[in-house]
């Protein structure tokens, strides 16, 4: 079953193609967006449209939204997953490489939503049916610290602490190079790549986003980062290190050298979620947790140590 939306076009959206103001209206990819316009899901002022025309903010959009997915995160148990804290409201966990926050079209691999139901973890009914309980997400290939809520209380009240930017979020970063100044700021807007739907990047006009750094040792062909997020875009910490020409080391999908990967040994980004702090959602008292680096990333830096 379809989801009929009518609604004016922002003004924000003036000017843009159809299928780009889709996209970025409805959280769809380019192709998605594209495709729903083919199949005639779509019209502007009551008349059909075509992908490539420009919009105007005001035209009143109709869009027939493909129905809500089924819930796909069937008990699953996830190796390495480990349980870092829990009590009535939430679970924290520290996720391994490999795993999915939630399942998401194109995923068949696990997940912590789906690791945390086959241990018998009850968690909140709030959220889209696949990612009940998530408030926040870690990539596949970054492993670290996340918190997934069982109350519904407090699925609300951490879904507006991270809105809101009072969760301490701090991430372990291998970068190529040397970041110059040792130590900054990265404020640089984000959205979905121009041209590929699977990546991000600066963009005009993309979603306020900003990373602080800090350099913690620097090594012969890297340096190690001390990274912390103020907003928490996707791929927020790849693209802006990349935007910066310091992508994280073994970071492929945005522009990282194969052969420093392969001589560290790295088969993923080099990217963990070392430390987490928020009030609790029942009493707000301060929770602080912190994870060191798995083994696969430990042993990148002993290697660098070694003068690889």
């Amino acid at each position: 079953m379809s989801d009929v939306r009518t609604m004016p076009l922002p003004d924000g959206l003036d000017g843009l193609r159809l299928d780009v103001a889709l996209s970025r209206l409805f959280g769809l990819s380019r192709t998605a967006a594209a495709d729903l316009v083919e199949g005639g899901a779509v019209t502007l002022d009551g008349r059909e449209a075509t992908k490539s025309e420009r919009v105007r903010g005001g035209t009143v959009v109709e869009v027939a939204l493909p129905g809500a997915p089924e819930p796909v995160a069937p008990p699953e148990r996830v190796a390495g997953l480990i349980i870092v804290y829990d009590d009535d409201d939430l679970v924290v966990v520290d996720k391994p490489v490999g795993v999915a926050a939630h399942p998401s079209p194109g995923w068949t691999g696990p997940t912590v939503v789906g690791g945390l139901a086959a241990a018998g973890y009850r968690i909140a009914t709030s959220g889209a049916a696949e990612r009940q309980g998530v408030v926040h997400r870690l990539d596949v290939g970054t492993t670290g610290l996340m918190v997934v809520a069982k109350s519904e209380r407090a699925y609300s009240v951490l879904k507006d602490a991270f809105r809101q930017r009072d969760v301490d979020k701090r991430y372990a970063a291998l970068v190529q190079g040397h970041p110059d100044p040792t130590r900054g700021t990265i404020d640089a807007p984000i959205d979905r790549h121009p041209t590929h739907d699977y990546k991000w990047a600066v963009v005009a006009g993309g979603k306020p986003s900003v990373t602080h750094y800090e350099t913690v040792e620097a090594f012969r062909a890297a340096t190690l980062l001390d990274v912390r997020l103020e907003t928490g875009r996707t791929h927020q910490i790849r693209v802006h290190l990349s935007a910066v020409h310091h992508p994280c080391v073994g970071d492929l999908t945005y522009g990282a050298d194969p052969t420093l990967a392969a001589r560290l040994q790295l088969d993923r980004q080099w990217l963990h979620a070392q430390a987490l702090a928020f009030a609790h959602p029942r009493d707000r008292r301060p929770l602080e947790f912190t994870s060191p680096p798995p083994p696969d990333l430990q042993h990148a830096l002993d290697l660098l140590a070694e003068g690889a």
